[in-house]
This record gives C-alpha cells, structure tokens and sequence, in this order.
C-alpha cells in the first residue's frame, strides 16, 4: 500500500505561481513512477507530468515550458512547480504513484487562476 498527501494548491492570479508537493509514503519501494494529474470542471482527468523512478520526465504539451516536476533525494516526495499560470490551468490536480500492481491517488489539491 502507498499513502500520498499532497498539498500546496490554493488561489492565484494569472502570470503567478504555485509549488505542490506530493509525500509519499508506506511501500514506497514499489512505486515506478510519480506524477500529476489535473481534471477541471466538466473535463476528463489528464496527465500534467511524470517522473519515472530511472528520472525519466513526461510533461503534457499543454504545460511544457512552464511546469517542472522534480523530486527530492529519497524518491518518496515530487514537487510541481507551476509558473505562469493561465486561467486554463484550474483544475484539481492529483498526486499519481504507479506501482506494478496498481495505481495510487493522492486527495486532490485545488488550484484555482483568476484572469
């Protein structure tokens, strides 16, 4: 089992930025792969970014040039950070921890941009 909290969305203007993190915990030497999803209102979930075990980074085009996932040394938290961030943006992001059994999902973190 992996537990993930995540944390760090929250309410900004367009242009601004934002930092989540995602700790993950319980049997973190499974996992594969961490990353983040986003689902906005009346949209399907979609990949954000990866970050495979081998560092490996998968970023959806949409983003690319302005959200950077990373990781600390243990491998057991990422953080995305969000620059210039654009209305479009909003959605509640999920954390995303891949093992070879199974998917694991964070609560879910709202991260709102106003124009």
């Amino acid at each position: 089992q992996v537990q993930l909290v995540e944390s760090g969305g929250g309410l900004v203007q367009a242009g601004g930025s934002l930092r989540l993190s995602c700790a993950a915990s319980g049997s973190v030497v499974t996992i594969s792969t961490m990353g983040w999803y986003r689902q906005g209102p009346e949209k399907q979930r979609e990949l954000v970014a990866t970050i495979s075990r081998g560092g490996t980074l998968t970023y959806a085009d949409s983003v690319k040039g302005r959200f950077t996932i990373s990781r600390d040394n243990a491998k057991t938290t990422v953080y995305l950070q969000m620059n210039s961030l654009k209305p479009e943006d909003t959605a509640v992001y999920y954390c995303n921890a891949e093992t070879w059994r199974t998917n694991y999902w964070g609560q879910g973190t709202q991260v709102t941009v106003s124009p």
